[in-house]
Formats: C-alpha cells, structure tokens, sequence
C-alpha cells in the first residue's frame, strides 16, 4: 500500500512518527519545526506545516541562526533524546544556518536542518538567491553546510528522501555521532508528489545505545585507576548526555577520588558534595587546578580536553596518566589515554565494579582537598558581597545575588563573554540540569534562544538568560518569539559598554584593549570617548518584555525575586561596576594560550611576549 504526498508532506509525516527509547522511556524525537519562510520553502514545508497542523507542532522565529540555537538548548535539556527541526529558505536564510549547525556538532548536540534549495530540475538558472559556481553546476550555497553537519544530503528526486531520511535519523539518534544533520531540499522537489509506502511512514522507535566498555579496555583501566596514587576524574558534558550523574558519584565515593568539572560537565555532582572540587581548567577553581597539577592519573568521563580544561597543555604533570572514558572513540583516545569507549554510566558502572576489591587506603579522600575547597568558597562569598546595598554591583555579586534566590529547579543559561569564566569558578550547582553554560562554541547570541528552547523542554521551571551588552546586541530578535510563545523567561543583561571579556584578555596581550569598547571616537580618532547611549532596556521593552531596572544591589535583589516569580518574559537590566574599582571574581588560576606578538615597539605587546614565553614552556604533549 501506498500514500500519495508531497516530498514534504511526506517528510513531515516520517519525522513525526520517529521515536527514541532509553531505559525503556520512550519520547518523540522530533517534537517541534521552527521555520522562516520564503520562496525555498512556503509552498513545500511551509504548505506542509499548513495542510495538516496537528501533526507536527510549529514556532515561528525571527533570526534563522537562532532558531537553531533554541532547538539545540531543547535538545540539551532532553539530553539529546528529542530536539527540533529547523526549515528555512534558500539563499541568506539557508547560509544562516551554518553558525548554528558549526555550534550544535561541536557540542555533540543533534538539530535537524531543512534548507530549502536552488531546483533540481533548473528549469530557471540562475533562480533568485542562487550562488553561481562556474567550475560546478551541483553546488549550491547550502554546501556551507556540509563540513559542520555530521550528515548532510540534497534530495534531488522525491525517491531518494527514503534513505536519507532512515540515514538523518540514525545519526540524530546515535550518541556516538551525532551533531547537525542536513536534509537539503530543492524547492521543486519539495512540491514533487510521490507515492510512498506505508512502511516508510509508520511508527518507529529508535534505541539509543548504551555500549558497554570491551573487556581489556576495562581491566587496563582499573588497574590504572587502582594503583594511582593521587588520581583526578574530569566530568563532562557526556555524564550529564547519559544521565550517569549518580554512576559518578557512586563511583567517585568508592574509590575516594576528587571530581573536578569542565563547563559542559559542571553539576555533575553538586557544589556541595565532598567529591566535588568545582571548575576545572583556564575558568576552574584553583582547588581543581591544584590537585590537577598534582595528580598522577586523569580520568576523563564525557571530555574532549579542550584547550580550557587542559590548560592550553601546561595543566598536569610530564608523567601524568590518562584514562578516557567516552562513547566516542576519536575522544577516548586524547592525550595519549588507555581509552574506554563506552557510554558513560555504563563504563562508569563496569569500573566501578571492577575497583570493588582495589583497596583504597592509600588515598586520604576528601580530607585531601577539603581545607582547599573551603578556602575557594571563602574567596566565593567575598567575591559575591558587596561592600554595600546602595552600590552598583560588579557581575560576580550579580551571581552572588542570583545565588541566593534560586534552587534546584532553576537553570541558568550562558555562552559567551566573561560571564562562563566568573560562572565556571563560583556558580554553586544545585542540580544536574541548573548549569547550562555553552562553551565548545562559546557563540555570542546564544543564550535568549537556547534559553527558549530550555523553556519549551522543561516548562513551569525558572528560566535566566544572562547576558552581556555585546552578546545582547548580536541577537536580541528572540525576545519577540519568547513573547510571541508567553515564555516566562528571564533575561539579565549586563552592561558594561562593550566586550569586556576580550578587552580583558587585549589587554593581557599588549593589545591595549583595541576595538573591545562601545565609545564615541575621541579627538585623536580613536574609540576612547564617552559611552555611547545606547538603551538597551528601552530596547528589550521595544520587544515587548517587561523591563525591570537595577541601579544598585539593593535593586537588583528585588528585580530579581521579582523576575522569578514572573508570569511574563521578563528583563531585569544592571550596568555592571567594573573590576577594576571594586574586586570581581578571582583571576585564572590556570593559563590559555593566546599567541602574542613575537615584536613590538609598543611596551605593552613587549611586556606581554615575555609573559607569554614564560608560560609557553610548560606545554607539553602527554605520549
């Protein structure tokens, strides 16, 4: 038997019937489609989305590139078991999508793409929107999207949807291989009507794997773990992606090892648990850091040791030992590790039951690092007070604020800026899902889509998008979909009139701050005059949030608790203190690598380069 449709419609009708199962729960995988329309699209899944509107659910967005970061921060909170598909039109539209995708696949995280596409059958060449390319006939401006997508396909021929869309969804739904997925679709082919089997629409549940670790992998691992003496475990954003949050503590417990976090891996465990010795890395605490440069064995859990987490290469020990547990193996085996390719919980679990008989007395467990820990909260609550209530609070006591309204159920949400720093060394976790900080891309503009995905994902739940003016600026568009949808939403932003963050790093690099703040050009034609009047609050109110502003502490602790019990989209707004007046959070406790200039005739960069060769002569390469 067969069904007559459109390639769209029938496309629409697939995914809708498309599941996922893990640990016998069962979910739809593709839940919602975001879409904006024009000429690649309207009449094929547009028209689709139209012809039979309880079928798949539809949010209407207003910047394409953010519609893809609002279905990876659903995806994110369901932990990669449903996500969204995002359609857009050919052209400008469909180029849009590239910095979303580039963001969805480094961070592992699946979202369906459905570009629209020049005809297949190029009845009219070139079409509106049409890149040209002399030298190839095929190629079309959706092929931005192939190196960033983790599979991409042009469905040239209606036919040829029934392989690719089994292939889309295999990847989407493989914790081992998943990212963005592409589904090119040629306008023409999109309206195509064909007759489709049955079979290819019915209902279908996908397994989402738990691999087990092989055998010898586990036994090298143990006997690694056993005969460490000061071993270290790194949690990442696979532990949350797995949901082994208590396979880690259970396993962390037993073997009395401390558990340091990277921005994805960060609520692992909560702040206040004995294992727990917070951010690890460039942005981490100096408690983790410490013991990372002590540690003889590093035992990775869901990393992929970026440059952050590692230090740029100059973290840990010459002779350190490294055990990678990761469903990928690509990343079990950075750093030169024993890899352990499995999921985590059940690599987790399997190791943990390999340690019953290891003996731990050699191992002083949390006393170790207990009195350390507690200095790193001291220095956390003086960075979170304010010298007073009527003063303008520096962004950590804006946190520190924060801190003390919140529990388990909220989540805070962040990309880019000095903000994952500041969040990474003193936010308190309460929970396994409060810390969304995404930092693989770390893309500005992020956070009020994702923190609408968020909202869809884990509705009735507290929800804070905390920006900086930089970040707001580059994407504040969503406002009107999260107003459009009454999400009640938080967003905070910060003004500190530029890009503070990397005005903080030029300057540590003999760049003097160049081009990083928002100023009226003084006389000698640089930008050092006053702030420009920009008004962001008067703009989010634009939008049609509801705006509430904070001069002082005092302020900001009220706009806050109100915020959190609002029924609206809500903006509290807060021109930050600098740092430089008043202490902000702790500096680095750990270095980055940022090339600096090798000459110079300006002292700063000069200054600067010689730092830099004193740091660079601790990198090295762990064989």
């Amino acid at each position: 038997m067969s069904v007559r449709l459109t390639v769209a419609q029938a496309l629409l009708r697939f995914l809708a019937a498309q599941h996922t199962e893990r640990d016998g729960a069962r979910q739809r995988l593709i839940t919602a489609t975001w879409g904006i329309f024009g000429h690649g699209n309207v009449a094929g899944i547009g028209q689709a989305l139209v012809e039979d509107p309880g079928l798949m659910p539809y949010h209407q967005g207003r910047n394409e590139q953010a519609m893809v970061h609002a279905a990876v921060g659903y995806a994110r909170q369901s932990r990669r078991l449903s996500t969204h598909a995002v359609t857009t039109s050919i052209g400008p539209g469909a180029t849009n999508l590239v910095t979303g995708a580039a963001l969805a696949t480094v961070n592992r995280l699946p979202v369906l793409l459905l570009p629209g596409d020049t005809f297949a059958t190029r009845p009219a060449d070139p079409v509106l929107q049409q890149l040209e390319v002399p030298y190839a006939g095929e190629v079309s401006v959706n092929d931005c999207l192939r190196p960033v997508s983790r599979y991409f396909d042009r469905i040239t021929r209606p036919e040829a949807l029934i392989p690719a869309a089994l292939a889309a969804v295999r990847v989407l739904t493989d914790p081992a291989d998943t990212g963005a997925v592409t589904l090119a679709l040629p306008q023409d082919v999109q309206a195509e009507a064909y007759d489709w089997p049955e079979e290819f629409l019915a209902e279908r549940t996908w397994t989402v794997r738990r691999p087990r670790p092989d055998t010898a992998e586990l036994d090298a691992a143990a006997r690694a773990v056993g005969a460490a003496r000061r071993p270290l475990v790194i949690a990442g954003g696979g532990v949350r992606h797995s949901a082994a949050e208590d396979a880690l503590r259970t396993f962390a417990e037993r073997a009395g090892l401390p558990v340091a976090t990277t921005q994805a891996g960060k609520g692992a465990l909560p702040w206040d648990h004995p294992c727990d010795v917070g951010g690890i890395g460039h942005t981490g605490t100096a408690t983790a850091n410490d013991l990372a440069r002590t540690s003889d064995l590093i035992i990775g859990v869901g990393t992929r040791h970026t440059d952050f987490t590692t230090a740029s290469g100059t973290l840990f020990r010459p002779d350190a030992r490294f055990v990678n547990l990761n469903i990928t193996g690509f990343d079990a085996h950075k750093q030169a590790a024993l890899p352990l390719v499995a999921d985590a919980r059940e690599g987790l679990l399997a190791l943990t039951e390999a340690l019953t008989e290891t003996p731990a007395d050699h191992r002083p467990g949390t006393a170790r690092w207990a009195a350390a820990k507690q200095d790193w909260q001291e220095r956390t609550d003086a960075a979170y007070t304010p010298r007073s209530e009527d003063a303008r609070p520096t962004q950590a006591q804006v946190l520190g604020v924060l801190d003390t309204l919140v529990d388990g159920t909220d989540i805070l949400i962040n990309a880019a800026g000095s903000l994952p720093g500041d969040l990474h060394k003193l936010w308190r976790a309460r929970s396994t899902d409060q810390y969304h900080v995404e930092y693989g891309y770390s893309c500005m503009g992020y956070e009020i889509p994702a923190a609408i995905g968020v909202a869809l994902a884990a509705p009735g739940r507290p929800v804070w998008a905390l920006v900086g003016d930089g970040t707001y600026l580059m994407n504040p568009t969503e406002i009107v979909t999260a107003v459009q949808e009454r999400l009640p939403l938080t967003v905070v932003i910060l003004q500190n009139h530029g890009y503070a963050s990397i005005g903080g790093l030029s300057e540590a690099v003999g760049a003097e701050r160049f081009g990083t703040d928002y100023r009226f050009r003084a006389p000698d034609g640089t930008f050092t005059g006053a702030p420009l009047p920009v008004d962001l609050a008067a703009n989010a109110a634009s939008l049609g949030m509801r705006v509430l502003p904070a001069r002082t502490v005092r302020d900001l602790r009220e706009a806050l608790a109100d915020a959190r019990a609002a029924t609206v989209p809500t903006c509290v707004y807060v021109e930050t203190e600098t740092a430089d007046s008043v202490s902000g959070a702790p500096p680095a406790q750990a270095w980055w690598d940022v090339p600096v200039a090798e000459t110079s005739t300006r002292p700063s960069a000069v200054k600067a380069r010689e730092e830099y060769d004193r740091h660079v002569t601790a990198r090295r390469r762990h064989l």
